[in-house]
């Protein structure tokens, strides 16, 4: 595995790759991997010839108020995992190459960043889309994955590359891959490692209430005060704050009242400690 991190050192290993017709796999992350990012990789290795894998703490995706310093950085851990995985290149740029002197630009993907996370977190989504554009353009990649338990970034990505008309990838290869359970349901997130015992118990009210719900929703009738009974039980299992506890259409993100015939997800967002979880599920 080459570990790189000057863009010319990329884009020169890259091309070699693909003037010999090589299909190249990118699975973005910010580290601190775990089972989930490891199951992407896997799906990559399935889809592309090359699988470059990015690890860069974006420090435009975190509020003043976020874990940006706190967050967890273990590249030579991370390495270790993804040279034993078959990646063929770790592209872990420094904030410098990232954003040189001077760097102006913002990829803002406005109407999708608006609800869920976005209410919570302003500007977070603009940090996600212009670091995930630059990506792209690094690496051009014939196909890129991400997680669905990030289910909003996800939307909003795929909304940035039908817009930009970005080629590599196209949109229709940007692939949402199903969230990574622990045994007991709780998604996995870097995140978890902030829960005390006793919390990470607690925190499994999230996918076992949103299992719940849609088995609520399917019988029919309206969605919000089935939404509402899945807020009252996160918050008695001891979730000290429910940010959103949503039905959406899974493309647009549009509020719904009640299931139909469109792919719909229920999506939540709660604080468990030092941790903010989030999840969703298919709800159809």
């Amino acid at each position: 595995m080459q570990t790189i991190s000057r863009l010319d050192d990329l884009r020169q290993a890259l091309a070699l790759s693909k003037s010999g017709g090589k299909t190249v796999a990118l699975v973005p992350t910010m580290g601190a991997l775990h089972q989930g990012h490891l199951t992407l990789v896997r799906q990559a290795r399935a889809r592309a010839d090359i699988v470059v894998v990015s690890i860069f703490v974006n420090p435009r995706q975190f509020g003043p108020n976020e874990d940006f310093s706190a967050y967890p950085r273990q590249l030579a851990a991370d390495a270790a995992l993804l040279e034993a995985e078959g990646v063929d290149v770790l592209w872990a740029p420094t904030p410098e190459a990232m954003y040189p002197a001077g760097f102006a630009t913002t990829v803002s993907v406005a109407g999708l960043d608006a609800p869920l996370c976005g209410a919570n977190r302003p500007g977070h989504f603009d940090g996600v889309a212009t670091v995930v554009c630059k990506l792209f353009n690094q690496v051009r990649p014939d196909v890129a994955l991400f997680g669905e338990k990030d289910w909003q970034q996800l939307a909003i990505i795929r909304a940035m590359a039908r817009d930009l008309d970005l080629t590599a990838p196209h949109v229709d290869a940007i692939i949402g891959v199903p969230t990574v359970r622990e045994a007991d349901g709780l998604a996995m997130s870097s995140r978890n490692r902030y829960l005390t015992a006793p919390e990470r118990t607690a925190a499994l009210a999230l996918p076992t209430g949103i299992e719940a719900a849609i088995a609520t929703l399917r019988e029919g009738g309206p969605a919000q005060p089935v939404l509402d009974t899945l807020r009252a039980g996160l918050l008695a299992a001891g979730f000290s704050r429910v940010d959103y506890a949503d039905l959406r259409d899974a493309e647009t993100l549009e509020a719904l009242d009640a299931l139909g015939s469109r792919p719909a997800r229920v999506l939540v967002a709660a604080q468990m400690g030092k941790a903010r979880l989030i999840d969703n599920w298919p709800a159809n």
